[in-house]
């Protein structure tokens, strides 16, 4: 979400209370929760996968719940209304996403690691490198995650509660960070599961309520809806067809399919999504939750192209762009339209309920992206490495508190210096990342028996410095009016999202290392791999 979000201060102004009330009840609930959660944590598997307690239905509601950020709630629909079909085209990558993750990540990784990704890597190489590669790579997509949402939540707060000066934007950050703290250091993923699940809840409610309200205004025929759309967005039939934003170059169209790889490869390497698949009993309830997942996710983003071509047809462009250049407030917007419009009593309390909602979500999201970071660093890097396994679970668990404060900081520091940053950058890199390191070296892992620790090592640092590397040098920090640093001019690199070159990079790297590598691969490890990651034998 852009930190330029400028929501109809007038409507929220005159309801200001009622706004305020709904943020103070969700996070009051929340943390009702987080305690209760809290509670029940007794041990190290209590607090990184919430005791493996948790049925497929509701793993897929928490999944959905993580995945459902605020970047794709107001995004979506915002790129959708201004867009039209190349918006829409985000939708479909975000869900077709899944199916990597259903088919080839979801089984193996919960049959085959304890808590996070390094256990799967440790299985068959050399401990100590591997797991701080995977913490480094953990923590560096969760950052980049976390400070899009940061900076995503302290500008919703901020124009909301109609606060202006920096000053205050900074302690809304300060705000947002502290709860998530405590919902991680309180509740670990028992607490945190459960804030995902009643946001799930919210959001697809929500969404749903906007997605009848619109229709009903169309007599609930979508053909009236598109060409509404198409008419008032003034662009007629070019609105429906592709090539409106990514079709004038090619260029464009290359940073499309970049795009696009990006999205498919990304989740499946995501951490916070990952350490999800260990919180069920067995690979079975892994499986179930990630077709819930599909289902969910799937009924959601059909409901932000209602959304979006909603706010194209009800708003005039310019409403939306003078909101937010972005689109990132169309939701928002569409909202207090269909509720009676500016002004009115339903328009204010359907933005306050839109508004609570999309803070949920950024609170929700924020608490598993920190719980995926500690957890790898007092799991991977504290008992493995500087511990050399040597570390109690109490301990454990202690690292992973503190290591949690420590990354909260971490994010409000940059969240603070990040208010001006371009955040669907941030976003989209951190897929690109997670698809570059991650995800290569879990599928050799998993199903290369040759694979090797200096592949592994290559493939994360390669395809992390990589990915990293190409966006420093590109549109989304210099050269244009939308970048991180508009003023100045030090892009060389053509395309927006690296994914296109670092994602094969990554893989190529992976398999480089392992074939250049004096090690031989420990065959009968690999065997007890394949055998646990396919059966479940020996699983945790």
């Amino acid at each position: 979400m852009s930190p330029t979000l400028q929501l109809a201060a007038d409507g929220a102004g005159e309801h200001r209370t009622l706004i305020v009330t709904l943020f103070s009840v969700f996070v009051a609930a929340t943390l009702g929760i987080t305690v209760w959660a809290g509670r029940q944590t007794k041990d190290a598997t209590d607090f990184y996968a919430g005791g493996r307690s948790f049925t497929g239905f509701q793993n897929g509601l928490a999944i959905s719940g993580d995945y459902m950020s605020a970047a794709s709630f107001l995004g979506i629909a915002g790129a959708i209304a201004l867009s039209g079909y190349d918006g829409f085209l985000y939708s479909i990558g975000f869900l077709v996403a899944w199916l990597v993750a259903l088919l080839l990540v979801a089984e193996p990784l919960r049959n085959s690691g304890r808590y996070t990704m390094g256990d799967v890597l440790a299985f068959r190489m050399r401990q100590r490198p591997v797991r701080t590669a995977a913490g480094v790579s953990t923590i560096v997509v969760s950052i980049f995650y976390l400070l899009a949402q940061m900076v995503g939540a302290g500008a919703l707060v901020a124009l909301l509660l109609g606060i202006t000066g920096e000053a205050g934007k900074n302690l809304v950050v300060v705000l947002v960070g502290i709860i998530m703290i405590l919902y991680v250091t309180v509740g670990g993923m028992k607490g945190t599961t459960w804030v995902q699940i009643v946001k799930a809840v919210l959001l697809i409610a929500g969404t749903l309520l906007i997605t009848v309200l619109v229709l009903s205004k169309f007599d609930w025929n979508i053909s009236q809806l598109l060409g509404a759309a198409a008419e008032n967005s003034g662009k007629g039939s070019a609105f429906l067809e592709p090539g409106l934003k990514y079709g004038a170059t090619a260029t464009s169209k290359i940073d499309f399919i970049s795009l696009g790889v990006a999205l498919v490869l990304g989740t499946a390497g995501l951490p916070h999504i990952l350490i999800r698949f260990y919180t069920v009993p067995s690979a079975q309830a892994a499986r179930k939750s990630v077709i819930w997942a599909i289902g969910i996710i799937g009924g959601f983003y059909l409901m932000t192209i209602v959304l979006g071509f909603g706010a194209a047809a009800l708003l005039d462009q310019e409403t939306i762009t003078k909101s937010n250049p972005a689109g990132n407030t169309a939701a928002v917007l569409v909202a207090e339209q269909v509720g009676g419009g500016s002004g009115s009593t339903g328009g204010a309390i359907l933005l306050a309920v839109i508004s609570a909602v999309a803070f949920a979500t950024i609170l929700a999201v924020v608490a598993g992206l920190t719980l995926a970071s500690s957890s790898s660093f007092a799991h991977d890097i504290y008992a493995n490495v500087i511990r050399r396994g040597q570390a109690t679970e109490k301990e454990e668990v202690a690292s992973a508190r503190i290591s949690a404060v420590a990354i909260g900081a971490v994010s409000i520091g940059l969240g603070i210096f990040a208010g001006k940053l371009n955040v669907a950058g941030l976003v989209a890199l951190a897929f690109a990342v997670a698809a570059s390191a991650n995800l290569p070296t879990i599928l050799y892992s998993l199903f290369w028996r040759r694979f090797t620790t200096r592949g592994a090592l290559w493939s994360i640092y390669g395809g992390l410095s990589v990915s990293v590397l190409l966006v420093l040098f590109s549109p989304v920090v210099s050269g244009k009016e939308t970048s991180m640093f508009p003023g100045v001019d030090f892009h060389w690199f053509p395309l927006e999202n690296p994914g296109l070159i670092s994602i094969p990079l990554g893989f190529l790297l992976g398999w480089l290392g392992s074939v250049l590598s004096k090690e031989q691969p420990d065959a009968a490890k690999y065997a007890e791999l394949e055998v646990r990651s396919l059966t479940g034998t020996g699983a945790h």
